[in-house]
C-alpha cells in the first residue's frame, strides 16, 4: 500500500512540478523526500527507485553537473540537426513584434496581457469619414457598370477619391494625409468592400507600396517630395515585387540593377541601370510613380568592395525613359487596375533608391517589416466587409423570397449556410478588428497576418459560396441588379494574392512561428550561431522544462484537473479555458514534430499546414473572446458566441487528430494523442438549435443583424441604388406583411378566394374583395410585394448584347425568305 501511496505521490509532485516549470531542484527534492520515506518505513524498493531517478534528474537537471557533460553532448547533437537559417530568413524571422501569438506558443496563455490592449474605438474625424465619404463613395458604385461596361471607376469617383484623401489614409496629417489609426483603416475598407474593385483601388496604396516605405525609410527630401502628393492624389503609386519567375518566392526575383555612370544632360551622373520584367502589379496601367524591387550589383566597386549588394527598393518616376508600362491584366471577375512593368537598361540616379545610399541591400528586411501591418489590414478587412454584405444580402432576400408558402430562411437547408456565414463573419469581424488594435498598441504582427490573410479570404471563399446557393437564379444571372455574383467570381485575387494561401498555410503560419514565437528556439539558434555553450545550456533546458510542463498542463488538463482562472464571465469562461488547455498541447505537439523531423520538417508541409491550423484557430478564437468581452453585446449573440467557438475549436480537436495520424514516428504520434486528448475530442460541430436562432436573426430586423451590419453602407442615398438598404427596409415591414401572407394563403387554403389567384398579388387582391383584406393592408402589400418583386427581378438583354465582335454573331432564327409572288399564266401550265 505504501509503494502504491509512494508512487501516486510522486507522479502528482512530479507533475505539479512540471507544470510549473520550476526547474530540476524541485523534482529532485520531491524524489528525494519519498526516497528517504520508503526506505524508512519499509519499501525500500521503491524508496531506492526514487532515490536513483532523484538522482539521474540531478545530473541531467542541475546546471552545475549538466555543464560538466550533458549540455556538451547535447550542443554538438542540435548544431547537426538544426535547421539552416538563411539570412533572408533570418530577416524575415525578425521582422515584426510578439505579442498574443507567443502566448499560444508557450502552453499558459495570460489572458489578462490580451485584455490589456485597451480599445478606445475610432476618433471622431475617423467615424465622420466613414459615415460619410466612405458611404459616399460605396453610393456611386455598380458592379455590372464597372466591371463589364467600364472596365475602371467611374471619373467623378477617381476624382471624389482623390480630393477626400482616400490614397492618404495612412499618411501623417503633418504631409496632407488623414493619418488614420489601423482599425479605422480597416473598418474603411470594410465600408468600401460593397464593391471589390473599390476596395482594391483603395486598400492597395494604403498597404504595402511606396507611401508606408516612404514613411518607414524614405529620406527627408523623399518624404516631403512624395508623401504630400500621394496622400492627395496627384501621384498614384504601385510597387513591383512579383513576376515571370518570382512569385510567393520574392526573394529570388531576377530584376537586376547595376551600379554604373551616364552622361545626363552634360553631367556625369551615378546611377543604376535597370533591366527588370513585373507582373501583376495593381495600380500599374495608371501609376505615376513606381516602387520597384531589385537586385543591385556593383561590379566597379563604384560604391565599395562589395559586388553583390543586394535586395534594394527605389521610387522610379513612370516617364522615366526606357519603362514600358500602361497594359493591363484582366483580373478574374474585378476590373481593378493592374498590369505588366518592364525594361531594359533604364537608367536612373542613385537618389531614387527609397531611403538613399544607406538603405541599399535594405530591400528584404524593408518588405517583410511593412508587410507584417500591410497583410492584417487590406485584404482581411475586404474578406470581412464582404462576408459583412454577403450576409445581408443573404438574410434579406431569404426572408422575403417565398418557395412553398413560406420564406426560405425558415428552411432547415437555407438556415444552416445562412447560420455558418454569420459565425464566419462574425469571427473575421472580431479578429481583423482586434487585430488591429494590437497594431494601434504598437505591435507589428507578422505571424498572425499570416493567420488573417489566409483564414479570412478562405472564410470570404466558403461564405460567398454559400450566399450563391441560398441566391440561386437571383446570383447567377449577371446584369446590373446582380450585386452578388461579379464579387463572387473575384474571390480567387484573394486567395492568391499577398502570399498564396496554399504557400502562406504550408509553410508560413507555423514556419515562421516555430522559430518567431517560441519563447526559446530563437535563443538556441542564436547559441549554434554564436557557438556560445553557456547560452545554449539556458535556452535549450528552459525549453526543456516547456516541454515537459506543457506536457504535465495538457494531461492534467485534459483529464479536468486544475483548469485555470481566466477572467472571462460565464459564457465565454469555459472557452478560455480550454484554449489554454489546446494551447499546452500545441506547444507539446509543435516541439514534438521539430525535435522528430528537425530540419526535414520544412519538407513535411502536410505537418507543417496542421500545427498551423492548430494555431490558427487558437488565435482566432482568443479574438473572438477578447472582442465579446470588450464590446456590447446584443439579443442572440450569444449563440453566435457559441457557435463561432465551438466551430474553432472542433477545428482545432480536427487538426491535432491528423498530426497524431501522420507523424512519422507511429509510437510518437501515439504518445501525443494520449497526452493531450486523454478522454478524446471535447468538441463536436455547433448544434442545430444554435443555427436555427442564428438564421431567424439576420434574416429579421433584429439587434444582431443591425450589430453585424453596423458601418457598412446601409442607406439607400447614392447615386446607384443600395440593395442592402432596400432588403433592410423590407424586413421592418416584413412582420406586417407576414401576417397578411398567412391571411390570404389561409383564405386560399379554405376556398375563401379564387382558386385563379396563384400569386400573392393575387391572392391579396381577391382577399381584398372577399372583404378578408383591409383597403390599408391592400395598399401596404401592393408596395410591399412590387418591391419584393423588383429585389427578386433577374436582367435580360438585347440578343447581341455580349457578342465583342458583331460579326461573329450568328442567326439561330432567320427569318424565313419571302416566296416569289407566282405567275397566273405559269401556275395554269
Amino acid at each position: 500500500m505504501l509503494t502504491l501511496l509512494l508512487i501516486v505521490l510522486a507522479i502528482v509532485g512530479l507533475l505539479v512540478v512540471m507544470r510549473r516549470e520550476a526547474g530540476a531542484a524541485p523534482a529532485v527534492g520531491v524524489l528525494a523526500v519519498l526516497g528517504l520515506i520508503g526506505l524508512v518505513f519499509d519499501a525500500p524498493v521503491i524508496g531506492f527507485l526514487l532515490l536513483l531517478v532523484a538522482l539521474g534528474v540531478a545530473a541531467a537537471g542541475l546546471p552545475a553537473l549538466r555543464r560538466l557533460w550533458l549540455t556538451p553532448r547535447v550542443f554538438g547533437m542540435f548544431k547537426k540537426v538544426a535547421p539552416k537559417v538563411s539570412d533572408t530568413e533570418r530577416t524575415a524571422l525578425e521582422a515584426g513584434s510578439v505579442s498574443w501569438d507567443g502566448q499560444l506558443f508557450s502552453g499558459k496563455p495570460d489572458w489578462n496581457a490580451l485584455l490589456s490592449y485597451k480599445d478606445e474605438g475610432l476618433r471622431e474625424d475617423e467615424q465622420a469619414f466613414l459615415d460619410n465619404q466612405c458611404a459616399t463613395a460605396a453610393g456611386m458604385c455598380n458592379a455590372w457598370d464597372i466591371s463589364i461596361e467600364r472596365a475602371d471607376l467611374p471619373q467623378q469617383l477617381w476624382d471624389f477619391l482623390k480630393k477626400e484623401r482616400f490614397f492618404g489614409m495612412i499618411i501623417p496629417k503633418e504631409y496632407g494625409g488623414l493619418g488614420f489609426s489601423a482599425k479605422a483603416q480597416s473598418m474603411a475598407l470594410q465600408k468600401l468592400s460593397a464593391n471589390e474593385t473599390l476596395m482594391v483601388t483603395v486598400g492597395v496604396p494604403n498597404s504595402l507600396g511606396p507611401g508606408e516605405l516612404l514613411m518607414k525609410y524614405g529620406t527627408e527630401e523623399q518624404k516631403n517630395h512624395y508623401l504630400p502628393r500621394l496622400a492627395d492624389g496627384r501621384e498614384i503609386p504601385c510597387f513591383g515585387l512579383t513576376g515571370p519567375r518570382a512569385g510567393s518566392d520574392a526573394t529570388s526575383l531576377p530584376d537586376t540593377g547595376v551600379v554604373c555612370k551616364q552622361t545626363v544632360d552634360g553631367k556625369e551622373v551615378l546611377g543604376i541601370k535597370l533591366t527588370f520584367e513585373k507582373r501583376w502589379i495593381t495600380l500599374a496601367p495608371i501609376a505615376t510613380v513606381v516602387g520597384l524591387a531589385f537586385r543591385l550589383f556593383d561590379p566597379e566597386k563604384l560604391l565599395g568592395d562589395e559586388e553583390d549588394r543586394g535586395i534594394t527598393l527605389a521610387l522610379i518616376p513612370r516617364d522615366t525613359e526606357g519603362m514600358e508600362i500602361g497594359r493591363r491584366h484582366h483580373p478574374i471577375g474585378s476590373p481593378f487596375m493592374n498590369g505588366p512593368i518592364k525594361g531594359v537598361d533604364v537608367f536612373v540616379p542613385l537618389d531614387t533608391i527609397i531611403g538613399g545610399q544607406d538603405m541599399i541591400g535594405q530591400g528584404w528586411r524593408m518588405l517583410v517589416e511593412c508587410l507584417s501591418i500591410g497583410r492584417c489590414i487590406t485584404l482581411p478587412s475586404g474578406a470581412t466587409g464582404t462576408a459583412r454584405y454577403a450576409l445581408g444580402w443573404s438574410g434579406g432576400f431569404t426572408r422575403v423570397r417565398r418557395q412553398f408558402n413560406v420564406p426560405v430562411a425558415e428552411m432547415e437547408g437555407v438556415q444552416e449556410p445562412l447560420a455558418k456565414m454569420a459565425a464566419l463573419g462574425y469571427i473575421a469581424q472580431a479578429t481583423v478588428y482586434q487585430t488591429a488594435n494590437l497594431i494601434d498598441h504598437g505591435e507589428k504582427p507578422a505571424v498572425p497576418s499570416a493567420i488573417l490573410k489566409s483564414q479570412l479570404t478562405e472564410f470570404q471563399r466558403e461564405i460567398l459560396s454559400h450566399a450563391m446557393d441560398v441566391h440561386g437564379g437571383k446570383a447567377v444571372t449577371l446584369g446590373p441588379r446582380n450585386y452578388l455574383g461579379i464579387g463572387y467570381s473575384a474571390n480567387p485575387v484573394a486567395i492568391t494574392v499577398e502570399g498564396a494561401n496554399i504557400m502562406t498555410r504550408n509553410l508560413m503560419i507555423f514556419g515562421q512561428g516555430a522559430i518567431r514565437c517560441h519563447p526559446y528556439v530563437l535563443d538556441e539558434l542564436a547559441a549554434k550561431d554564436a557557438n556560445d555553450v553557456k547560452a545554449f545550456d539556458t535556452a535549450f533546458f528552459k525549453h526543456a522544462g516547456l516541454i515537459f510542463g506543457n506536457a504535465a498542463r495538457a494531461l492534467t488538463l485534459g483529464i479536468g484537473i486544475g483548469k485555470p482562472s481566466v477572467p472571462f464571465d460565464a459564457p465565454a469562461a469555459a472557452y478560455a479555458q480550454d484554449i489554454a488547455r489546446l494551447s499546452a498541447g500545441f506547444g507539446l505537439c509543435a516541439d514534438a514534430a521539430m525535435a522528430s523531423l528537425g530540419s526535414a520538417l520544412k519538407k513535411r508541409e502536410m505537418i507543417s499546414a496542421r500545427l498551423g491550423d492548430v494555431l490558427s484557430n487558437l488565435y482566432l478564437a482568443s479574438m473572438v473572446l477578447k472582442q465579446w468581452q470588450a464590446g456590447d453585446k446584443v439579443a442572440g449573440e450569444e449563440s453566435l458566441l457559441h457557435y463561432s467557438c465551438r466551430f474553432l475549436l472542433h477545428r482545432a480537436e480536427q487538426a491535432f487528430v491528423e498530426i497524431f495520424d501522420n507523424l512519422p514516428n507511429r509510437a510518437l504520434g501515439k504518445v501525443l494523442n494520449i497526452v493531450v486528448m486523454p478522454l478524446g475530442r471535447r468538441w463536436n460541430k455547433p448544434h442545430d438549435d444554435f443555427a436555427r436562432d442564428i438564421a431567424h436573426r439576420v434574416s429579421t430586423h433584429s439587434a444582431l443583424r443591425t450589430k453585424l451590419l453596423r458601418n457598412t453602407w446601409d442607406q439607400d442615398d447614392g447615386e446607384q441604388r443600395n440593395p442592402l438598404a432596400r432588403y433592410n427596409a423590407l424586413l421592418v415591414e416584413y412582420e406586417r406583411a407576414e401576417k397578411i401572407y398567412r391571411t390570404v394563403n389561409k383564405a386560399y387554403a379554405k376556398g375563401e378566394i379564387a382558386q385563379t389567384a396563384l400569386h400573392p398579388e393575387a391572392r391579396v387582391e381577391a382577399g381584398l374583395e372577399a372583404g378578408i383584406v383591409s383597403q390599408e393592408d391592400a395598399e401596404f402589400m401592393r408596395t410591399f410585394e412590387k418591391e419584393v418583386l423588383e429585389m427578386l427581378t433577374v436582367d435580360d438583354f438585347a440578343y447581341n448584347e455580349f457578342a465583342t465582335d458583331k460579326s461573329t454573331l450568328i442567326d439561330h432564327n432567320p427569318a424565313a425568305p419571302k416566296a416569289p409572288p407566282v405567275n397566273a399564266e405559269e401556275s395554269v401550265k
